[in-house]
């Protein structure tokens, strides 16, 4: 039998069919677009309906299709066009290599977890004894692990919890450190000069309003004394609140009161003191001297201290409470705190970052100034016999996440054109550096030593394109 001869027509809808016989007849080009449940039989793109659901399959099926009616492929193109449109994965978060230089990037996620936090999370993803004791049958303490593991990390603290971030651990002190018997709205007294903002327009007292409590601010933004703080305490006071200005520094004619002074002041009212120290460093740094730990802070006094738990811990995004056993049963006892709760997820990477190897953050603060030069030195040198325009120039990295404000972290960068900017964070990974002189500096204080040739695939591949 003989078959029908398909030539291209000036119109993208149609085509000229030439059949046996020599008749000719217009066909239109749709008719020709294979059919949804055809292309969903396809192999390839049923596997992918297996990893990535149905949905995100034939939403890749259907811009197929169209791009063959529009004309822009042969239908018969159709299959590998839906293929070539799927997605890595089925959400829509990309990874990243951070070379920005800035160890905790909040926008890129703040602080990378260890490979013994992602198995941890890995584990947990499934049915998991979050709350439940195996060996008994019973139901258990949650996240036991966790607690545990944060507990022995800051034996200071005689109990601890966690709930989902910092802002929420306040909010809980302040809803619940709350003094019922004392008529009116609870107060909260804090110097101005910790009154912060930070990323997003998130401001402190805002956050603290919310919770009801009035805030009693004393000082000035620059000069804060004892005697500032010693005026406005008084019976409705709930807490003395210091909080470390994590994201910014005051120099010049400052003044400001420690821990031991507020911790002495509040005893001889009966109010105890809260520290936000913010970045979530539990022990002090030798690298940051001026960043408040959680140990040094409950040793001077405070009753109480919160902090992040995604900056220099290293961990998951969580609200980390620690101090006095009598306050933070008041704090898991307040309603708001089944509300503010973290996930399984959250504990199982709290207890791998606390127990299993040294997070990437604090291996990043730690790395050696001479071995980062010799990772850029090796890089350049293959990207360089690839005929491209690398250098390694003298860099300085940040901690980042509002942590360490002004501190300096000598590192070593691979200085690119800027050009390459662009392609690169269309990669596959994304590769964030940052602009300085018209160069794209990647900075490798903060790209993981394992990630280097990963690196210079991905600029090798922007190259190309």
């Amino acid at each position: 039998m003989l078959s029908a001869d398909v030539t291209a027509c000036p119109y993208p809808e149609a085509r000229v069919v030439f059949q046996p016989g020599g008749n000719v007849r217009d066909v239109d080009v749709r008719r020709l677009v294979p059919r949804t449940d055809v292309l969903l039989a396809d192999p390839r793109l049923a596997e992918a309906e297996r990893r990535l659901g149905r949905g995100l399959v034939k939403a890749a099926v259907v811009r197929a299709q169209q791009r063959a009616r529009n004309g822009q492929i042969d239908p018969a193109e159709v299959a590998d066009a839906a293929v070539a449109e799927l997605p890595a994965r089925a959400a829509g978060l990309t990874p990243v290599i951070n070379a920005t230089g800035v160890l905790v990037h909040t926008n890129l996620g703040r602080a990378p977890l260890s490979a013994a936090a992602v198995d941890a999370i890995a584990a947990a993803a499934g049915h998991c004894d979050v709350e439940f004791d195996l060996a008994a049958g019973v139901r258990a303490r949650r996240g036991a692990g966790a607690l545990d593991a944060l507990a022995r990390a800051v034996p200071e603290a005689e109990a601890v919890a966690v709930v989902n971030n910092n802002a929420a651990a306040l909010v809980l002190a302040a809803t619940a450190l709350a003094r019922p018997e004392v008529a009116g709205s609870p107060e909260i007294v804090i110097s101005r000069g910790e009154l912060i903002e930070i990323g997003d327009r998130f401001r402190l007292p805002d956050l603290l309003a919310c919770t009801g409590a009035t805030l009693r601010e004393v000082g000035t933004t620059n000069r804060t004394t004892a005697a500032d703080y010693a005026e406005a305490t008084g019976p409705r006071t709930a807490f003395i609140l210091k909080v470390h200005p994590s994201n910014f520094r005051i120099e010049g004619f400052t003044a400001a009161v420690g821990v031991p002074a507020l911790a002495e002041l509040g005893d001889s009212h009966g109010v105890p003191v809260v520290f936000d120290i913010g970045s979530g460093l539990l022990t002090p740094h030798p690298l940051l001297p001026d960043e408040p730990s959680a140990a040094t802070a409950l040793r001077d006094g405070a009753a109480l201290v919160t902090a992040s738990g995604d900056k220099l811990l290293g961990g998951p995004q969580a609200g980390l409470l620690l101090g006095r056993a009598d306050l933070i049963r008041r704090l898991r006892r307040h309603p708001l705190a089944r509300a503010l709760r973290v996930d399984k997820l959250t504990l199982a990477a709290l207890e791998a970052t606390l127990t299993g190897p040294v997070p990437p953050v604090a291996a990043a603060l730690a790395a050696d100034p001479a071995s980062l030069f010799d990772r850029a030195e090796r890089a350049v040198a293959r990207l360089a016999a690839a005929g491209l325009d690398a250098r390694v120039v003298p860099s300085s990295a940040a901690v980042g996440g509002g942590g360490a404000p002004g501190v300096e972290l000598p590192s070593a960068a691979i200085s690119l054109p800027e050009a390459l900017a662009a392609p690169l964070r269309r990669g596959s990974p994304a590769v964030v550096g940052r602009l300085e002189a018209g160069r794209l500096l990647l900075d490798l204080r903060s790209v993981p030593p394992e990630a280097d040739s990963l690196l210079a695939a991905a600029i090798l591949a922007a190259a190309s394109r």
